[in-house]
C-alpha cells in the first residue's frame, strides 16, 4: 500500500516528469472540462502522440459482434501470419467507460498480438453517457461468448482465450473473468494493466496521486459521473469486483478466476486498489503475477515512444500471455 508521501513528484522518472510537464504547457482543457462527446474526440486525437508506431500484422480485420439486445459491436482482429489456430486475447480498451475506441488502443493490440504471437480481439463496447453501467459489462460478456462461438471459423484456438484490458478496459477484463469462472468457462489468464476494483476512491493512493499524474481525482468522478445510473452502482461487483456485492450483498468469492498478471503503475491513484485486488486473488488460490512499474503514472503503457518503461510493460505482458498460452 502507497502511504503518503511529502513530494509524490519526486518519484516520477526524468522522462515522466518531462512528459507531464510538456502535457501541462500544451495547455489543453482537461477531458473533464469538456462535453462527453468534445472528450471522446480530445482523447482519440490525443492517442496517438507519444504511442508506439502501429506494428504490422499479417492479418487485421474487422469484425462485427452482436450483443444480447441485437446492437452491433465493431471488433478488430489482429494476428500474426501462422499456420496453426492462434490463441485469443479478447481486449477491453480504457478510457473510464466514457471515452476510447478500438484505434485509441491499436498499438498497443497490435503490439501484444506480435510479442506475444497470439492473436487480439479488440472490441468496441459501448460507452457513457448514451450507454450506462452494465452496458459495457453485458458487452464484453456477450463479445466472449462470440468468440468462444466463433474461433474455430475465425482460425483460431477457442480452448486458449485470454481476457484482458487496462484501467475501465481492467476492470472489465476483471469482471468477466470472475463471469467466466461462474459459467464454467476456462480462461488462460486475465491480463489487467491498472484496472479499476473498488467502489469508492478512498485508498492512500487516490490522495497522494489526485492531482498532477495524468489520472485526476475530477477525471475520475467525470467518468463514473457519466458511467453510473447512481451511487447504488458504486457497490456492484460488475462495477467494483473487488469490494462491490451481488444481488444476495455478498462479496464474490474468488476461488478458480482465471491466473492474473496485474501491471500497475506507481504514482496512479488506482495502485492501492490493484495491489489489494491481486491480495485477494491470491487469498484465494489464484496464481498472480503482479508488477508494479516505478515512477511512472496511469496510462502510460501508450506513451511507448516517450517512456521506456512501456515497453517493458508491453514485453512482460506478453511472456505472461506466452507462458498462460502454453508457448513459453
Amino acid at each position: 500500500m502507497s502511504h503518503h508521501h511529502p513530494n509524490p513528484r519526486s518519484l516520477l522518472t526524468p522522462a515522466m516528469r518531462g512528459l507531464i510537464d510538456r502535457i501541462a504547457r500544451a495547455g489543453h482543457p482537461p477531458l473533464h472540462a469538456l462535453s462527453p462527446d468534445q472528450a471522446k474526440a480530445a482523447y482519440a486525437a490525443g492517442a496517438g502522440v507519444v504511442d508506439i508506431p502501429s506494428h504490422k500484422l499479417a492479418r487485421v480485420e474487422d469484425l462485427v459482434i452482436p450483443a444480447r439486445d441485437g446492437f452491433e459491436l465493431p471488433a478488430r482482429l489482429y494476428a500474426p501470419a501462422s499456420e496453426q489456430p492462434l490463441p485469443v486475447l479478447l481486449y477491453l480498451h480504457g478510457g473510464g467507460f466514457t471515452v476510447g475506441n478500438i484505434a485509441t488502443h491499436e498499438p498497443l493490440c497490435r503490439h501484444l498480438a506480435h510479442l506475444a504471437h497470439c492473436a487480439v480481439v479488440s472490441l468496441d463496447y459501448r460507452l457513457a453517457p448514451e450507454w450506462k453501467f452494465p452496458t459495457a459489462v453485458h458487452d464484453a460478456w456477450d463479445a466472449l461468448a462470440w468468440l468462444r462461438d466463433k474461433a474455430t471459423s475465425l482460425g483460431l484456438d477457442g480452448t486458449r482465450i485470454a481476457v484482458g484490458g487496462d484501467s475501465a478496459g481492467g476492470t472489465l477484463a476483471a469482471v468477466t473473468a470472475i463471469a467466466a469462472r461462474d459459467a464454467g468457462w476456462p480462461l488462460a489468464l486475465q491480463l489487467l494493466f491498472y484496472p479499476g476494483t473498488a467502489g469508492h476512491q478512498n485508498t492512500p493512493s487516490h490522495k497522494t496521486f489526485a492531482h498532477g499524474f495524468i489520472l485526476e481525482e475530477p477525471h475520475i468522478s467525470y467518468f463514473f459521473g457519466h458511467y453510473l445510473r447512481g451511487p447504488q452502482d458504486r457497490d456492484d461487483w460488475r462495477f467494483a469486483p473487488l469490494d462491490g456485492v451481488d444481488e444476495t450483498g455478498q462479496v464474490r468469492d474468488l476461488d478458480g478466476v482465471a491466473p492474473a498478471w496485474i501491471g500497475l503503475a506507481e504514482c496512479d491513484s488506482l495502485t492501492d486498489e490493484g495491489v489489494m485486488y491481486a491480495d485477494r486473488l491470491r487469498m484465494a488460490g489464484v496464481p498472480v503475477d503482479l508488477e508494479i512499474y516505478a515512477g511512472v503514472v496511469h496510462g502510460f503503457i501508450q506513451f511507448g515512444r516517450a517512456i521506456p518503461t512501456a515497453l517493458t510493460a508491453h514485453n512482460d505482458a506478453a511472456r505472461a500471455l506466452r507462458h498462460a498460452f502454453g508457448d513459453q
